[in-house]
């Protein structure tokens, strides 16, 4: 799904179950979304930074878990949306669930 996709499929989720556009709040709007949707390679440098720079922000964002649960929900959908790429998304489908964790968060 691409950005333009994205837009057009966000619109069906404006609100969460408290009937309020999450939206709204995030610390990325007025932003420009080009740094969300970096392209090229993605182990080159530049898009590593890209990466980090929107990560970054979504440290930050009061909605960052609603953004990812929206990512989630949506299945495959390009660029950084609750501060994940398509490939971290990918691999908590793998492990099943959010929330369940994953080695990275696992108590030795």
């Amino acid at each position: 799904m691409d950005r333009h996709e994205t837009d057009r499929y966000s619109d069906r989720y404006e609100t969460d179950r408290y009937g309020t556009d999450w939206r709204g709040s995030a610390a990325c709007r007025g932003m420009d979304p080009d740094l969300f949707f970096p392209i090229g390679n993605s182990t080159g440098f530049a898009v590593l930074v890209q990466i980090d720079e929107a990560k970054e922000v979504c440290r930050t964002c009061p909605v960052a878990r609603q953004c990812l649960r929206w990512a989630m929900d949506a299945g495959a959908v390009d660029g950084i949306w609750g501060g994940t790429t398509e490939e971290e998304r990918r691999a908590v489908r793998r492990r099943g669930a959010l929330g369940r964790p994953g080695p990275e968060t696992t108590a030795a």
